[in-house]
């Protein structure tokens, strides 16, 4: 931090607009979780087709939030703000006006770009903040993000409780976003950019293209047949995509992806966990809510809840917990580092899709199944910043958490898709509406649960031990936000090294 930066008067509403900024993301992205039911019969679509409401999402935000993160940088971090606002502002007037599935995934894409808030407003955070200013935003900004997600779930409950139209959902999006707008308008301060250097757009498209062609066979799979021409070479020509992003990677001066933060084993066992985490996290919510709003009357299983009950009993419970969990996992990590602390993470998301696989009769068992998910979900991502951090160099610290986001978004793409397959699959014969099996869901927690704990272990016996860093609560809670938002740890933030 320059010593310009650090005398900087920062506006006393700087912190509550940039809280609102990651509330209003994670609405955005949580918003849409109870409802995709509803899409399929309002749009007359499929599970696997309305699935990419999601996937169109997370796709989008894994291309688009490095770039304009790295834009912030080079044009300014507000006039980059306010237009990811007025894109996702745009993209909401347009997903409450349509009833035509296709615009409703251009819409959900212009939404991906909210994605690029988060790091961009911490960003703000970091410049204008002093370090002992910082640590406490980030412990408010760490609650914002579980309390964002409550706030969508138990939103689209409410206003979905009579019946009403899923473009509610997303008018509730357009009054949010034209908020955050003006309060960014009104607070955020001008600063010339001080960063220099050229955007990776060969990269952004490659990986783009490279996500597309990988989630396409994976979504159509069952309709195509998994040995069909199509399915097969749109694999083949995700592989070349991604080997093609790989060299280009390689030649380009500032890359998007750095290849070191790919091959460096104990880097590439963060991102595996973390893509493992983003994906448990879609698995959970998506199983969960699909789960207890089947008719037992028509399948024979589930709870026929409204998406009210969905919203607000089964998924609530475990998104509000993470106020108390992300802080808990800071205390973890400096108590028993980071390396413990993402395992024991990893261990209490595969206890509830084991317990979701085995036990689903009864509501207790969906929530406290929800619950351990979610919660073990959190924990690993406030251990996973800290965890990056003891395995680079200062000067890596950002690119290296930015790979590991990008990891998570592409996980919880991933598992969208497979979630929207199983779901599909061995459907239960002669009902008006496709409804699977329940061994289907049997099946998806189970593999869910085998993932995770493979993972689990592949960090216990992957990674080095090292001593830990004598990190305080307080640091960690700057690492997790600062490092789920892809940026540098200032020195000042962390430990003395050990000699």
């Amino acid at each position: 931090m320059s010593t310009a930066v650090a005398h900087r008067p920062a506006s006393r509403l700087l912190l509550p607009v940039a809280a609102y900024g990651v509330l209003l993301l994670t609405s955005l992205q949580s918003l849409v979780v109870p409802i995709l039911g509803q899409l399929q019969t309002a749009l007359h679509s499929t599970p696997g087709a309305v699935s990419w409401v999601l996937t169109v999402n997370l796709l989008a935000a894994a291309v688009l939030t490095p770039v304009l993160g790295r834009l912030g940088d080079l044009r300014g971090r507000r006039p980059v703000l306010l237009a990811v606002l007025v894109v996702v502002l745009a993209g909401s007037l347009l997903a409450a006006t349509t009833q035509d599935l296709p615009l409703l995934l251009i819409a959900r894409a212009m939404q991906g770009a909210s994605w690029a808030i988060f790091p961009i407003g911490i960003s703000l955070l970091r410049d204008e903040l002093p370090p002992a200013r910082l640590t406490s935003a980030m412990a408010i900004v760490s609650g914002t993000v579980s309390v964002g997600v409550g706030l969508g779930l138990a939103a689209t409950g409410l206003l979905l409780h009579d019946g009403g139209s899923y473009q509610r959902v997303f008018w509730l999006a357009v009054a949010l976003t034209a908020v955050g707008l003006v309060a960014t308008w009104l607070v955020v301060p001008r600063r010339r950019p001080t960063t220099h250097g050229r955007l990776d757009w060969a990269g952004a498209g490659l990986l783009g293209g490279a996500l597309v062609l990988l989630l396409l066979p994976l979504a159509k799979g069952n309709a195509w047949g998994w040995e069909s021409v199509r399915v097969i070479g749109l694999v083949v020509a995700a592989v070349a995509a991604f080997v093609a992003f790989v060299l280009v990677e390689r030649r380009v001066a500032q890359p998007l992806v750095s290849i070191r933060m790919l091959s460096h084993r104990p880097l590439a066992i963060a991102n595996v966990a973390g893509l493992m985490l983003g994906a448990a996290m879609f698995v959970g919510y998506l199983g969960v809510s699909a789960f207890v709003q089947t008719p037992p009357a028509l399948a024979g299983y589930g709870f026929a809840a409204t998406v009210l009950a969905a919203s607000l009993v089964y998924l609530l419970p475990g998104a509000l917990s993470g106020v108390i969990t992300a802080p808990l996992g800071g205390r973890l990590v400096a108590r028993f580092g980071a390396k413990a602390t993402l395992a024991l993470a990893l261990l209490v998301s595969a206890t509830g899709f084991v317990l979701l696989a085995a036990l689903h009769t009864t509501t207790w068992q969906l929530i406290l199944s929800s619950f351990l998910i979610s919660n073990g979900v959190t924990l690993g991502y406030a251990a996973l910043p800290a965890l990056v951090v003891e395995h680079v160099t200062p000067a890596e610290t950002g690119i290296a958490n930015s790979v590991n986001s990008l990891a998570r978004s592409v996980g919880g793409a991933v598992a969208t898709a497979l979630v929207a397959t199983m779901l599909s699959r061995n459907l239960v014969p002669g009902l008006p509406v496709p409804l699977p099996q329940v061994s289907q869901y049997v099946i998806t927690a189970a593999v869910a649960a085998a993932g995770v704990v493979l993972v689990a272990v592949l960090v216990l016996v992957g990674l080095p031990r090292r001593p830990r860093a004598g990190l305080t609560a307080a640091q960690v809670e700057a690492d997790d936000v600062l490092g789920a938002a892809g940026l540098d740890i200032p020195a000042v933030l962390r430990p003395a090294p050990s000699n």
